[in-house]
């Protein structure tokens, strides 16, 4: 739950300041002038791409909370089995022993998008959060029934 409200006040954060920074541009452009218009229009980039950014960032966690959702229905949700330091963080270890049986299960049914998805938790307990996002992707993208390419 605190994952959720951070995320949402993060959000409001970066549209307040999408909307500041856009207003900015506005009243660059209306002055007129060659020069304040050519700032305007690219100040009004900056917020653009960042909706854009927000918004894609949203939907790829409404639908990984999705498949949590389902799969946790299913009872296929990973179980945490990981040793942790006496500081609370995952044991290195620990976590690289759960990851090796991730990727073979996911190995041994490429199609199945909760192989993919548990392999992503496994990603991001391992810290590879580049990683965990494209297996995650690629888990989304199996459920939904859209072609996947290959890395």
């Amino acid at each position: 739950m605190r994952a959720k409200i951070s995320y949402a006040v993060t959000a409001a954060v970066l549209v307040f300041y999408f909307v500041l920074v856009g207003s900015r541009g506005v009243m660059l452009i209306q002055s007129g002038t060659l020069l304040t218009v050519t700032f305007g229009v690219a100040v009004l980039v900056l917020p653009v791409i960042g909706v854009w950014f927000l918004w894609k960032n949203t939907q790829f966690v409404r639908r990984a909370n999705a498949l949590a959702a389902e799969l946790d229905a299913e009872g296929g949700l990973p179980v945490d089995e990981l040793r942790r330091t006496p500081g609370g963080r995952v044991d290195r270890d620990s976590a690289d022993e759960v990851f090796a049986r991730r990727k073979a299960e996911t190995e041994a049914a490429p199609g199945d998008w909760r192989t993919w998805f548990r392999l992503a938790v496994a990603y991001h307990d391992a810290r590879d959060t580049p990683r965990a996002r494209k297996a995650m992707q690629r888990a989304i993208a199996l459920h939904d029934g859209k072609p996947v390419r290959t890395a």
